[in-house]
C-alpha cells in the first residue's frame, strides 16, 4: 500500500456559472480556484500525491492554472461526475493507495484540520464525510415560489468534500454501481453496504456555484496581515570571469568570493523573506561551515524561502531590490534579473524592482573591491492557507 492519495474532481463545464470560464479556473488573489485546493492537499504532510480530473478540452487551462505545484499527470474524466471519480480512481490502481481523499476541484478553501478530521474517522470506518449540521428551517415549495410545506431537519446535515475512503472499497462500490444517479461517493460506499463515519465540517469551506460565491470566498481570502523583512549582503571580488546577481550570469573581469555562488541579491532577498517570516536568516539555514552548500546555487536558498513562506499559508506581496557597486553596469540586465527572481518566487515580474547605485567611490564598494545588496519584501498572510 501507498499510503493517502487526493483526487480533485475538476471534469466539469459549471453551466451554472455562467461564464465561458469554467468555476474551477476562475482567478481569486491571483491563482485559479482549483490551484487553492490542490495546494492544501500538496502541503499536507499526510498526502503522498495529488491527482486532478479534468476535462480533455481543458489541459491547457490546467497546466497554466497548476504551474509550479507538484501533482501527478491529471487524467481526463467522463461525462458525469460519478464516472469522472471512477476513471480517476482507475487511475491511482498502480500506487495501490490504502486511502483517497475525494474533494470536489470549486472547493478553494480546505483546512489542515479539516484533511485531519477526516482522515482520522478512517481508522474505524470504511468512509468519512464532513458535513454541517442543518440550523436553518427547511420549506418545501409547490414549484412556484410560495410554500407547501415545513421540512423537519432534524438529523439533517449539508455534505461537503473532502470525502476520505478506504481505497479498495470505494475502488470497489464505484465498480459495482456504475451508471447510477448518485449524489456523492459516500452514497456509493453505503449502498455497497459500507458504513460512513460523519466529520465537523468548515463553514468557511465554500463550495464555488455561482457568481456570487466568488466574492464571499474573495472576502474570506482577503489580506489579514502584512509583514515587512529587510535583507543585506555583500562579497569580495575574486579571481573570475563573471558574477552571478540575481540569479542571471553577469560577465565582469572579476568574480565574487562566496561558500556557495556569492551571489549578493538572491542572499539579500532571501534575508529579507526570511526576515518577514520571522525564521532567522541565511546563515541559519546554509551555514557556511556546511560542505553542502560549497558553490550551490542560490536559487536553492530562493526556493527553500518560497517552501517555508507557502508552508506557513503567506505569499509574497513585492521585492524591491537594490544591487550597490561600481561595476559591473546593472542596467542591461535588469529585466533578466527582474524576471529570474519572479520565477523562482512563483510570482509576477512586476511584483519585482531592480535598482542600482554607485557610492560616489566611497567605501569598498566605491574602490571596487566588491558588491553589496539590500533587499525589502513583504509577505501577505490570508485567512486560509
Amino acid at each position: 500500500m501507498a499510503g493517502t492519495y487526493a483526487l480533485i474532481v475538476a471534469a466539469g463545464r459549471g453551466t451554472r456559472f455562467g461564464d465561458a470560464v469554467p468555476k474551477q479556473y476562475q482567478i481569486i488573489a491571483g491563482r485559479a480556484l482549483l490551484a487553492h485546493g490542490a495546494r492544501s492537499f500538496v502541503d499536507h504532510s499526510e498526502i503522498a500525491g495529488v491527482r486532478v480530473v479534468i476535462h480533455p478540452d481543458d489541459r491547457p487551462r490546467y497546466d497554466a492554472a497548476m504551474s509550479g505545484l507538484p501533482l501527478l499527470e491529471p487524467v481526463a474524466g467522463g461525462p458525469t461526475r460519478q464516472e469522472s471519480t471512477r476513471l480517476g480512481l482507475e487511475s491511482l490502481v498502480p500506487v495501490a493507495p490504502d486511502r483517497v481523499l475525494v474533494h470536489d476541484g470549486a472547493r478553494p478553501l480546505v483546512r489542515p484540520a479539516l484533511i485531519d478530521g477526516v482522515l482520522a474517522a478512517l481508522d474505524d470506518a470504511v468512509g468519512a464525510v464532513p458535513a454541517l449540521p442543518v440550523t436553518d428551517a427547511l420549506k418545501r415549495d409547490t414549484g412556484g415560489r410560495s410554500v407547501a410545506e415545513s421540512v423537519d431537519r432534524s438529523g439533517l446535515w449539508r455534505a461537503q468534500t473532502p470525502q476520505g475512503f478506504r481505497f479498495a472499497e470505494l475502488l470497489g462500490a464505484h465498480r459495482a454501481h456504475a451508471g447510477g444517479d448518485w449524489p456523492d461517493d459516500a452514497a456509493i460506499v453505503q449502498a455497497a453496504g459500507h458504513a460512513v463515519a460523519l466529520v465537523l465540517g468548515d463553514e468557511d469551506n465554500v463550495k464555488v456555484t455561482g457568481p456570487e460565491d466568488l466574492g464571499r470566498v474573495a472576502r474570506l481570502m482577503t489580506v489579514v496581515e502584512t509583514r515587512v523583512g529587510f535583507g543585506f549582503d555583500v562579497h569580495r571580488f575574486g579571481p573570475g570571469d563573471h558574477v552571478m546577481i540575481g540569479g542571471v550570469r553577469v560577465g565582469h573581469d572579476h568574480g565574487l568570493v562566496g561558500h556557495s555562488d556569492a551571489d549578493v541579491a538572491l542572499h539579500a532577498v532571501v534575508d529579507a523573506l526570511l526576515g518577514a517570516l520571522g525564521a532567522g536568516d541565511l546563515g541559519q539555514h546554509f551555514p557556511p561551515s556546511d560542505v553542502h552548500w560549497r558553490g550551490a546555487d542560490s536559487a536553492l536558498f530562493v526556493a527553500e524561502a518560497r517552501r517555508l513562506i507557502e508552508a506557513a499559508g503567506a505569499e509574497v506581496g513585492n521585492v524591491d531590490l537594490t544591487v550597490i557597486g561600481e561595476r559591473p553596469r546593472i542596467g542591461p540586465h535588469r529585466d533578466a534579473i527582474r524576471g529570474r527572481i519572479a520565477g523562482l518566487l512563483g510570482i509576477e515580474p512586476g511584483r519585482v524592482n531592480v535598482k542600482a547605485t554607485t557610492t560616489e567611490r566611497l567605501g569598498f564598494a566605491g574602490r571596487e573591491e566588491g558588491l553589496a545588496a539590500q533587499a525589502a519584501a513583504t509577505l501577505a498572510y490570508r485567512r486560509l492557507p
